[in-house]
C-alpha cells in the first residue's frame, strides 16, 4: 500500500529566521490524525538563516537523527560535544535520561537540515552522541545505511534503540533503484531534492510517501535525493516502557 503526502499540505512554521516543514504534528502545527507513523514521531525539514538557530534546549527519551542537506550545522551539548557538520553528514543523539543541546547556523549561507525523532523501545537509557561524515559517493546509485537497530548486523555506523533503519540515496538523472519492504514492515520516504516516480506515484521535492508491506521501484528523470526510514509496522509506544 502506498499513501502519497503532498508537501504543500504539510504543516509549516514561518518565523523569518526559520522556515519549517512538518511531516507530523509539531510546535504550532497540530493534527490529531497526523501524530506519528509507527515509531517515527517527528520529521522536520528546516531552513535556518545565517547567524540564527535553536538555542540550548532539553530533550529526553528520544532517538534523534539530523541529516544536513545544505550549509553548516553547529551542535553543542551538555555532554561536552561541539561539532560542525556539512552537506550529507549525519548527527545522532540518544537523549535518554536527558540532555541539553543547541543547533546553530554559524555559516554564511542558509542551513537546511532534516531532523527526525524516533520513539525508543525503552526509556531511561544513558545519553549518547555521535556524528558521521560520509563520502558523498557512498550514497550515489545505492542505499547508504546511516542508522539501524542496535542488535542487527547492518553496517550502519549509528545504532539506535528502536526497530527502525534509516537510509539515504542520491540518484543521477535517468537512474532507478529498488527498495524492499517486508509484509510486516513499513517505510516512510521523503524526497529531499529532485523528482521521483515510485511505482505509479509522481513526486517532487519535499513530498513524502508511506509504504506499507510492499517493495517499490523508484526512478527519476532529473535526479533525486531520498531519505528512507524503514521500521516495524504500526508498533505501539507504551508510556510505561
Amino acid at each position: 500500500m502506498l499513501r502519497y503526502i503532498d508537501h504543500t499540505k504539510m504543516g509549516k512554521g514561518l518565523h523569518g529566521w526559520l522556515e519549517s516543514h512538518f511531516h507530523f504534528s509539531f510546535a504550532e502545527y497540530y493534527n490529531p490524525n497526523n501524530i506519528q507513523f509507527g515509531v517515527l514521531r517527528v520529521l522536520n525539514d528546516d531552513i535556518v538563516q545565517p547567524g540564527k538557530g535553536f538555542a540550548a534546549h532539553p530533550h529526553k527519551d528520544m532517538e534523534i537523527i539530523s541529516y544536513v542537506v545544505e550549509g553548516e550545522l553547529s551542535h553543542k551539548d551538555s555532554m561536552g560535544n561541539m561539532h560542525a557538520l556539512t552537506r550529507g553528514s549525519v548527527q545522532y543523539m540518544s537523549a535518554g535520561t536527558g540532555v541539553i543541546h543547541s543547533e546553530m547556523n554559524n555559516g554564511r549561507d542558509p542551513l537546511r537540515f532534516f531532523q527526525m525523532w524516533i520513539l525508543p523501545e525503552k526509556k531511561g537509557r544513558h545519553p549518547e552522541y555521535g556524528d558521521y561524515r560520509f563520502a558523498w559517493g557512498e550514497r550515489v546509485g545505492r542505499w547508504l545505511p546511516i542508522a539501524t537497530r542496535h542488535d542487527t548486523g547492518n553496517d550502519a555506523p549509528i545504532k539506535i534503540n528502536a526497530d527502525a533503519n534509516v537510509y539515504v540515496t542520491y540518484l543521477n538523472a535517468g537512474e532507478s533503484i529498488k527498495f524492499e519492504v517486508e509484509e510486516n514492515r513499513q517505510a516512510y520516504m521523503a524526497l529531499i531534492e529532485g523528482d521521483a516516480k515510485v511505482e505509479y506515484v509522481d513526486m517532487v521535492a519535499r513530498d513524502a510517501l508511506e509504504i506499507v508491506g510492499q517493495d517499490v521501484h523508484i526512478s527519476t528523470e532529473k535526479g533525486a535525493h531520498i531519505y528512507m526510514i524503514e521500521m516495524a509496522r504500526d508498533v505501539p509506544y507504551s508510556e510505561g516502557n
